[in-house]
């Protein structure tokens, strides 16, 4: 690893700490919009809407950049709104329609778990000892909301909480793809092209459900704007600060924007009347500790793995 990358990682501008915040309030506002757009629209609705409604948002800077971006990242740009954004939405609106906003939020902590993962097992990314037990104690405190279901006496599998594990994954995987292979690009053009591929999919999508005619009906304007919020402000503009942010800092430093993330969900899930129990706090609390742990640079032996497959 190069000096640069290695200065990048161990430090952030403030302009990144000022965006990281902003997305988290964003981000963390997105678990109860989706819970609140589910009052109105299918599970494929507001995950195929939110995902459309993020590509019109973009059409006129892919119309701008067309003559200029790279055509050989075409196959990676949807790859990337395929594990970044298309997956992610249709698994956590599936969790939101069955598990609290405040748990899906807390949940969704581990994505810089998974993104350190990732990178040491197929992006060649180096690591310390303290990142490696910060990561054993991230995936502990995940076990601990897994295990997590209201009214339970006895702690019994959330196979709901499954879907938001597997939707860090894809994150995870995401964030590694964009930092590797589009530090060069604007942000808001890579952005705009990862959602060139996926946008026209969910709209074949939408055109065999009651989409348009619910988004277009005056009695849903509550709903629809909270769906709009979903698809234009947290997978449309913060999507390109949060490019923005890994560009200016590191893939890891980026997904540490879950430090804050569970705090604005939490609070919006105790202002929603939802039940937190000592669980998920005691679960939220452990993966923030591992999340800190993961993120924080020791002068220690790292470790390299050599990457088996390369995306």
């Amino acid at each position: 690893m190069s000096d640069k990358t290695t200065t990048s990682e161990n430090s952030a501008p403030l302009l990144a700490w000022g965006l990281l915040v902003l997305l988290a309030l964003v981000w963390g506002s997105s678990f109860i919009l989706i819970k609140k757009s589910l009052h109105t629209y299918s599970v494929t609705e507001v995950a195929a809407g939110r995902v459309f409604l993020a590509f019109v948002f973009f059409i006129p800077v892919l119309i701008r950049s067309w003559k200029t971006i790279p055509k050989s990242l075409m196959g990676l740009f949807f790859i990337s709104g395929l594990l970044g954004y298309f997956l992610p939405a249709f698994l956590f609106a599936r969790a939101g329609s069955e598990i609290t906003s405040a748990l899906a939020g807390t949940l969704n902590a581990v994505s810089p778990m998974f993104t350190m993962l990732i990178g040491l097992l197929f992006f060649a990314k180096s690591t310390n000892r303290m990142q490696i037990l910060g990561l054993v104690i991230a995936l502990a405190g995940a076990l601990m909301l897994i295990f997590t279901k209201a009214g339970m006496a006895i702690p019994e599998v959330n196979f709901y909480a499954l879907f938001i594990v597997l939707a860090t994954v894809c994150y995870g995987t995401n964030i590694n793809i964009v930092s590797k292979f589009y530090s060069g690009l604007s942000p808001v053009v890579s952005t705009a092209w990862i959602f060139a591929g996926v946008g026209p999919l969910s709209l074949g999508i939408l055109l065999f459900t009651d989409f348009f005619e619910k988004i277009a009906e005056p009695a849903n304007l509550l709903p629809s704007a909270y769906l709009m919020s979903l698809g234009v402000l947290a997978s449309g503009l913060m999507s390109v600060l949060f490019n923005r942010v890994i560009q200016l800092s590191s893939a890891v430093f980026a997904a540490s924007v879950t430090y804050l993330m569970p705090i604005v969900a939490l609070s919006w899930g105790l202002l929603d009347g939802e039940l937190v129990g000592i669980q998920q706090w005691a679960g939220t609390a452990v993966i923030l500790v591992g999340v800190y742990m993961i993120n924080r640079k020791r002068k220690t032996k790292r470790v390299v793995l050599e990457p088996k497959h390369i995306l």
